[in-house]
């Protein structure tokens, strides 16, 4: 898939307020600081598109972004570290979590991990969720380039064997570098392929 276009539509915090769901929809979530913002501007070609922050938590909205004027990637706040109150962190949890289960035009969510950490408690706990729920998932490995091949090969052995402690099989997953330039095509192909079984 090319990208010749990518806009940005609406930034809110209500899912009513989310644009028709009319379109196919791809959203993006991970813990604070795993790289979703520099990611989205790399799949998209714009390095502008997502606000990127060295502050964890800057993502505080769910971003709609209109791509090649066909499908929405969507931008989610980061779950976990955040430097703000129990109550807002509270009120993000509700509004992600109400988006999740009853946003009817959501294809898939892409759980970012960072390929460099151990499986976190957090994000296990938060797929394990997904499945229970039935939402369709798949992981992003990102900054693999801070690794070298037989580290990140040891890493990923390590969390695919923490996975199937819960699960049957590992969920499809993507080694990906917004910096190294890595991923990108494969992301998209995927994208695409979901696209053409949502428009049939």
């Amino acid at each position: 898939m090319k990208i010749n276009s990518a806009e940005f539509v609406i930034s809110n915090t209500k899912l009513d307020l989310c644009p028709k769901p009319d379109k196919a929809e791809y959203a993006f979530i991970g813990r604070s600081n795993v790289g979703k913002s520099s990611l989205i501007n790399y799949i998209v070609n714009n390095k502008n598109l997502a606000k990127t922050s060295g502050r964890p938590g800057k993502t505080q909205l769910i971003n709609h972004f209109i791509i090649n004027e066909e499908w929405y990637l969507v931008d989610l706040p980061g779950y976990g570290y955040a430097k703000t109150s129990k109550k807002n962190r509270a009120k993000w949890e509700q509004f992600i979590s109400d988006y999740i289960l009853q946003r009817e035009s959501l294809l898939n969510l892409f759980v970012l991990i960072d390929s460099r950490l151990p499986a976190q408690k957090i994000d296990l706990d938060f797929m394990e969720w997904l499945g229970e729920k039935g939402i369709p998932f798949s992981i992003v490995f990102t900054k693999i380039d801070k690794l070298s091949s037989t580290q990140l090969h040891k890493n990923l052995s390590a969390y695919k064997k923490e996975m199937l402690k819960f699960w049957e099989e590992m969920p499809i997953h993507f080694s990906t570098s917004a910096s190294g330039k890595t991923g990108k095509e494969t992301i998209l192909n995927y994208i695409e392929a979901i696209n053409q079984t949502y428009q049939k």
